[in-house]
């Protein structure tokens, strides 16, 4: 950078363009990562806010059958529900499933990208949840092809015509995008929480103050689950939250409803 010279520059203006010219010198990739990573949780705080199409849609993945027959009626039966999807139910699966689209997507693998896609679309276990998963899935699919188009969600769209199951487009999206495994899942699975706690305030067993209660206790195991989701293979999927699987299938027949599963 040119010294400054010229009589109207002030010993001021010379000693911060002397630092800006020592700091620009000594700017390392490490120096970069900060901000990096505040791009990648902007991103991430808009693709799972209320704000994004999916953050909008009425699904309660049965927490509705849960609050009309009594199985959720208060903040620690609330926690204990949404902690046990997240841990053994879909929380788990399909942190498991964006990984392994992620992995896909990133190695341009159109045969894993199909498998990891069927698969996704098959692994629901019923009617309303298989809505639930593909209706958001396109969603989240067109808002991304909309405002952040990519190779990765192009090459989604020719190898696979069939329903794009949520995890799908997520992990497409976000390995398009550049963004980590990890803090992909852990965002998706904050975003999923915060969904049905917002379903469970509309329901009403719950006011807002517990709601946020429900998300701080929830916190630490999504902090616990995501590193694991984002290591771990298809041979690890799997769930055993039957009573929340149980209530998808229920939720059809109840004779007055607000969400759509």
């Amino acid at each position: 950078m040119t010294t400054i010279t010229a009589p109207a520059a002030t010993t001021m203006v010379t000693t911060m363009s002397t630092v800006t010219a020592t700091s620009m010198a000594t700017i390392t990739p490490d120096r970069d990562r900060p901000m990096l990573a505040s791009a990648e949780a902007a991103r991430l705080l808009l693709w799972f806010s209320p704000s994004f199409p999916t953050g909008a849609f009425g699904f309660s993945h049965g927490l509705e059958w849960a609050v009309e027959i009594g199985d959720v009626a208060d903040r620690a039966t609330l926690e204990a529900w949404i902690g046990a999807v997240l841990a053994h139910g879909a929380g788990w699966t399909d942190a498991v499933l964006i990984a392994a689209a992620h992995d896909a997507a990133r190695g341009a693998d159109d045969a894993a990208l199909v498998a990891v896609a069927e698969l996704a679309a098959a692994l629901q276990p019923s009617r309303e949840r298989r809505l639930e998963s593909t209706v958001q899935g396109e969603a989240f699919l067109r808002a991304v092809e909309t405002a952040w188009p990519n190779a990765a969600c192009a090459r989604l769209r020719a190898a696979w015509d069939g329903p794009i199951a949520l995890p799908v487009a997520i992990g497409v999206a976000a390995a398009g995008e550049g963004l980590g495994r990890e803090a992909v899942i852990a965002a998706a699975m904050t975003g999923f929480a915060a969904n049905l706690v917002s379903a469970a305030i509309r329901l009403a067993p719950i006011g807002q103050s517990d709601g946020l209660r429900v998300m701080a206790a929830l916190e630490p195991l999504i902090r616990r689950l995501a590193p694991g989701a984002a290591a771990a293979g298809l041979g690890e999927l799997g769930g055993c939250a039957l009573r929340a699987d149980i209530a998808s299938m229920r939720h059809e027949t109840q004779a007055t409803r607000l969400f759509r599963s």
